[in-house]
Order: C-alpha cells, then structure tokens, then sequence
C-alpha cells in the first residue's frame, strides 16, 4: 500500500500527513489533530529499536499501535540498527496490528549505543541497502522511509533513489535537507522538484512548510504525492484545514487567539490522563508551547511556559 493507495476523502487532492516529532506528536496529540483537521495518515514518535533487548519495542510502543481506533491510517516509525533487531522490530509490530511501517533515515542525532541509526545509516549506502533488502522480506505490509537528501552531499538522494526503488520500499518522505545541517538552514524545496520529476518511488515532502502559502507552492510541484506537517502544523494547528481550502488569508487577531486556546484546552484531559497526573501533563504542554512562535502573544506564552500550577496555566491561557 503507498499514499496512492489511502482513501482521501478529497478527491483527486494530494495527502497531507502530520509528521513524527520526539516527545509532541503523543497519542492525545495526534487524536486532537485527527478528530478536528482530519491528516490524511498520522505517524508514532519513534520506537526505539532495542539492540540488547530480547523485547525489541517496548510495551508503551506496541501499545501505541494496538490502541489506535478509526479509518485514519498510523504510520508505526522505528528507529535502529542491525538487520537482526529491525526484522524483529517489524515482526513484533505487525503482530500487533500495524499495517504501516516506516523507517527513519533521518534524524539527525545518529547513534543508538554502538551502532548508527536514523540519519547515520545514509553514510554506507551499501550497508544501507543490505539492510533494507532484509528488512522488506520481513514486512509485509505498507513500508516507506522518511529520508534527508544525503548524510553531507544533497545530491546523495539520487543514488539513493535507486536503493530504495530496488529493495521494495512503497514510498518516501523527503526532507530536503542533509544530516549534517541537522535543522540550519532552509530546507531546498528546488531540489524536492528535481527528485519528483524522477522519482519512481510516490514522494512526500517534508521540512519548513510552515505557512499556507509555502503549502501551497510545493503543492504545485509536478508529480509530488502530498505534504507532511510538522512544526508548521504544532504551531497552527489549522494549517490542514486552510491547506486544503486554498484559504491564504491571515487570521484575525481574534481567530488566533480563539483557536490557540480551543487548541490548548482541547488537550488538557487526555494530557492529565496519559501522563498521571498535573505536573507531568503541565511539562508536556510546556513543552508543546515551544513550538508556538508567536510574537504577538510570547509575552503570555512566556508567562504560560513558567507557570507552576495548572490552575495559573488555564487562567494564563484564558487570556492568551
């Protein structure tokens, strides 16, 4: 199955997903996004690969993947080494109900103890391919990758194009940046059109779209599958809805402030329920207040991300 395949209730409309991000895209997160913008799929943070582990994925992750209700697809993301532990990971996750796999190359923060993972693995291309070749005998659902253009050199995603292509991968995100930009920079979104133009593998892209109008624009990108959202999409939580409405209109100054609050006090519940209890819930919410830039309310955000109570936190949001 590839995003060719995903029931998109717009016809003839491209996918937009909501991106993987360590420690934010939870599952109360990723519901809020699905019961009120509707992604076209949604994927887990990370499962971390265990190399000295009989356990592979941990019993939170499987859980991750059995708990999930609805039509909307989830994308289970490992993170790993070793062609032993990722088939094993897999394995594990199928029999768990995940009915979509994807393998990350491209976090780039690379080793797992010993081994490379994630963004490093784009350093031996050849150990690389090994490695997926094994790892498409193993799954037998949907497998797909979320890849940088290279490890130093952008033009690496053309050869590895080709790897991909010929070890069974269904499709791809790219994040037209290199390993070693880590986040500087801008993601080269000329360079998403020239892998799309040749691409024989479906291409998502991924990375600075944080605004309608950049949306739109790599939306116009010639043989492009979609769009995936990250902080663009933590940041207006709406961008979904306004991407698909072609809506580039600014929102008022009340809009936003309706929405951001909506948004925030939307989660509060399932945060105080998936993280036992106030402080660990005020953390996590603090933690998604980072991704809000806003100059027009960081004086009160400021004050939001010191609160000590969530008693202070909600009056604090109530005028926000």
């Amino acid at each position: 199955m590839n995003p060719k395949d995903v029931k998109n209730p717009l016809d003839n409309k491209p996918l937009l997903m909501l991106a993987p991000m360590q420690g934010l895209t939870n599952r109360v997160l990723r519901q809020w996004f699905i019961d009120h913008v509707a992604p076209d799929m949604v994927f887990t943070e990370f499962m971390r690969v265990q190399t000295r582990s009989r356990k592979r994925v941990t019993k939170s992750d499987l859980s991750e993947v059995n708990s999930h209700n609805g039509q909307t697809p989830l994308v289970a993301q490992m993170i790993g080494h070793g062609e032993e532990p990722l088939c094993e990971a897999a394995e594990g996750l199928q029999l768990a109900g995940a009915q979509h796999l994807n393998l990350n190359l491209g976090c780039p923060y690379g080793r797992m103890l010993s081994g490379a993972t994630g963004g490093e693995l784009l350093r031996e291309p050849v150990k690389l391919a090994a490695l997926l070749r094994k790892l498409r005998t193993q799954i037998k659902v949907d497998f797909s990758i979320k890849c940088r253009a290279g490890y130093d050199d952008p033009r690496q995603i053309f050869e590895l194009l080709t790897i991909f292509a010929d070890c069974g991968v269904d499709w791809l995100i790219l994040h037209p940046r290199t390993v070693e930009q880590r986040y500087g920079g801008a993601a080269d979104h000329q360079l998403t059109a020239e892998v799309a133009a040749i691409s024989p593998l479906p291409l998502i892209a991924n990375g600075d779209i944080n605004d309608v109008e950049t949306g739109l624009e790599i939306l116009k990108i010639p043989g492009l599958s979609g769009l995936m959202l990250g902080r663009g999409a933590l940041a207006d939580p709406f961008l979904f809805k306004r991407l698909r409405e072609g809506e580039a209109q600014p929102l008022t100054d009340e809009e936003r402030s309706a929405q951001l609050q909506s948004y925030i006090a939307d989660l509060l519940p399932g945060y105080l329920d998936q993280f036992c209890g106030e402080r660990q819930a005020l953390m996590k919410l603090k933690d998604l207040l980072n991704f809000i830039p806003d100059p027009e309310r960081q004086r009160v955000l400021g004050k939001m991300k010191r609160a000590q109570s969530l008693e202070k936190f909600s009056a604090l949001l109530r005028g926000l």
